[in-house]
């Protein structure tokens, strides 16, 4: 019964666990570009009562054996990376990616990240940038705003700024937009702030291509991807996760009181 008690007990933290990345994708159900997480458990180690397959006389063997599980523990916390719904908003710096790829994000500290957002603004000097002030990768910079007419983004990432200058339009192209692909984007470490940073032994080295072509998706101008997050899914989850939770207190209870009415036992 003491063994019932530490195994329930791992149960509830597993519970927990899974609780709290629950509510991390019901949290982020209308963050742009949101990945949802999903917990996994695996099963401890078992005591070896008797192994299947020992001799029961000289003859004859048992068909099974006794092993009885010590409980269950958190494996891994993955992210799914399937595609989030699109959201149209016609705003020229909104840039969503439809299929596989990341944007690269450059970062004032040096080095790269990667995120699904495409809600770009332009910083004081006309580059596009996070809403955290990190530059795009490839750098795009848009000279002479005040000039600028629209810009233009292709599927395939071209950039185009149209402008009037002195009464004539004039178009110009700017730097392409560039996406990047990992092996193993679920090996991808996030960091908050809608980014990603990769690591070789997880998710290998980036793989950088044109949008539009062979394992890259396409740029969808004036739309943003949203969460992949499903509402209602995450609540059915939710109320799984409730009910495992009370039935695994319910079992220490259980236990509890079988130990107590030992506790009461007079010789």
């Amino acid at each position: 019964m003491i063994r019932a008690l530490w195994t329930s007990a791992s149960g509830m933290q597993a519970q927990q666990t899974n609780l709290d990345v629950i509510s991390n994708n019901i949290a982020n159900v209308n963050t742009v570009g949101y990945k949802k997480s999903q917990a996994s458990f695996e099963d401890l180690m078992y005591q070896d009562i008797r192994d299947p397959g020992v001799l029961s006389s000289s003859e004859n063997r048992v068909p099974s054996g006794i092993q009885v599980g010590l409980g269950v523990k958190l494996s891994e916390v993955t992210k799914m990376f399937s595609q989030g719904s699109l959201k149209k908003t016609d705003r020229d710096l909104d840039v969503a990616i439809q299929g596989p790829g990341f944007y690269q994000i450059e970062l004032p500290t040096g080095g790269e990240v990667y995120t699904r957002a495409g809600n770009f603004q332009v910083d004081n000097e006309g580059y596009m940038v996070t809403t955290e002030g990190y530059r795009l990768s490839p750098n795009v910079q848009i000279s002479s705003p005040e000039t600028l007419i629209s810009l233009s983004v292709s599927p395939s990432g071209k950039v185009i700024a149209t402008r009037n200058e002195g009464g004539t339009q004039t178009t110009e192209e700017l730097t392409d937009i560039k996406l990047y692909r990992f092996m193993n984007p679920s090996g991808l470490k996030p960091l908050g702030q809608n980014l990603f940073a990769y690591t070789v032994e997880g998710s290998g080295e980036p793989i950088e291509g044109d949008p539009n072509t062979d394992g890259f998706g396409r740029l969808s101008q004036g739309f943003l991807e949203m969460s992949n997050v499903n509402v209602v899914d995450e609540m059915i989850n939710l109320i799984t996760a409730q009910r495992a939770y009370e039935i695994n207190s319910k079992s220490i209870t259980t236990a509890d009181e079988m130990l107590r009415t030992v506790s009461t036992l007079k010789s």
